[in-house]
């Protein structure tokens, strides 16, 4: 049976993407899987540079990558091709982004820009919708704007998914997520600053648990599903 893993928003963190991809390595034994990466691969964190050359470089043999876009590797892209847009990338944590690349616009390659510009905006299996940000539940998803499924911000507690499909996503920090609802999880616990990083993994049945790997340094545990998680911590700007 095929499992999906899904790593949420890295912001530049090389450390926890490696680390990550080491545990689901370890815990797919070999067996064919798909791994989701859901988007905000730069900003903020050290290494954006590292990062994005990790995954052009492939996940590993025997995973499939589906990488989906988000918000910041859209503005990254914006401010590169578009000097009157640089200044607003540098105040959303473009600054450190850019420092990994050597400080110089122009040194950003080519390659890495049209791979960020050519993401997907989302995903869809038998039971779950992913995407960076979110989606709106009245709109059929191939009317979906980019402005939503990158900006898009539910509600505190809002608890519905996409018609029968689990929405899973990440964009709007918790650092003491994840938030698991009926119908969407919520997986950044704003791992770039707490080195929390949480682990989705779903099989292609209606399965699906959050595995915290990493708190501070300490392996943590796996989340059930029907554990919707109460303690909230204050959002940091996305």
């Amino acid at each position: 049976m095929s499992t999906t893993y899904v790593i949420p928003d890295i912001h530049g963190r090389y450390d926890l993407l490696c680390d990550g991809l080491a545990e689901i390595a370890a815990r797919s034994a070999g067996k064919t899987s798909v791994i989701v990466t859901i988007g905000d691969y730069v900003d903020k964190g050290p290494d954006s540079r590292e990062v994005v050359d990790r995954l052009l470089s492939g996940v590993g043999e025997g995973f499939s990558l589906v990488a989906l876009k988000g918000n910041h590797d859209a503005m990254m892209v914006d401010a590169l091709r578009d000097p009157t847009r640089m200044a607003a990338w540098i105040a959303k944590g473009g600054d450190a982004a850019l420092a990994s690349y050597g400080g110089d616009p122009n040194a950003v390659p080519q390659t890495h820009i049209d791979w960020l510009d050519g993401l997907r905006l989302m995903h869809v299996d038998a039971h779950r919708l992913y995407v960076h940000a979110g989606v709106d539940p009245e709109i059929p998803l191939d009317r979906q704007s980019e402005e939503t499924l990158l900006w898009k911000r539910y509600p505190t507690g809002y608890a519905r998914g996409f018609a029968n499909l689990h929405v899973v996503h990440g964009h709007d920090n918790y650092p003491d997520g994840p938030l698991l609802y009926e119908g969407r999880t919520n997986l950044d616990t704003l791992a770039w600053r707490t080195g929390r990083l949480t682990i989705g993994i779903s099989t292609m049945t209606a399965g699906w648990s959050c595995r915290l790997y990493r708190d501070q340094g300490r392996a943590g545990g796996t989340l059930g599903a029907g554990a919707a998680l109460s303690s909230i911590g204050a959002s940091d700007s996305a």
